[in-house]
């Protein structure tokens, strides 16, 4: 029961105003949905937030009724520091991908694995 009451006073104080924060203007606003379940979105904010969007049914599977949504799009944002932060994204049957210059990028392969793997393809076992 006590549980409860914490519970219940943490979710009331979390919804308390949060200050003098005003809303941030959309300058941009565009959506399209089609029938064929293929879409676009796009907006931007007066604080110079863009975020775009769009896409469509594919079959993701071996059946016919495997049908997901594939999509793709970009955001981006001003840090706190004032660098413009871009991420450009895909969401598909591979999963999601995304790539920015902030983000981390694995260290490129080692000469002998490469050519390993590329032995082990000649050699018909990849």
């Amino acid at each position: 029961m006590k549980f409860i009451i914490a519970l219940a006073f943490l979710a009331v104080a979390l919804a308390a105003p949060q200050g003098d924060k005003k809303p941030i203007e959309i300058v941009s606003s565009n959506s399209e949905m089609n029938a064929d379940g293929s879409y676009s979105f796009n907006f931007e904010s007066a604080d110079g937030t863009k975020v775009s969007e769009s896409g469509s049914q594919k079959q993701v599977g071996p059946k016919p009724e495997d049908i997901g949504t594939v999509s793709k799009g970009t955001y981006s944002y001003t840090s706190p520091d004032g660098v413009v932060i871009t991420v450009n994204w895909t969401a598909d049957e591979n999963g999601f991908q995304a790539t920015g210059d902030h983000l981390p990028t694995p260290p490129p392969m080692p000469e002998h694995v490469v050519k390993m793997l590329a032995d082990l393809k000649a050699a018909g076992v990849l």
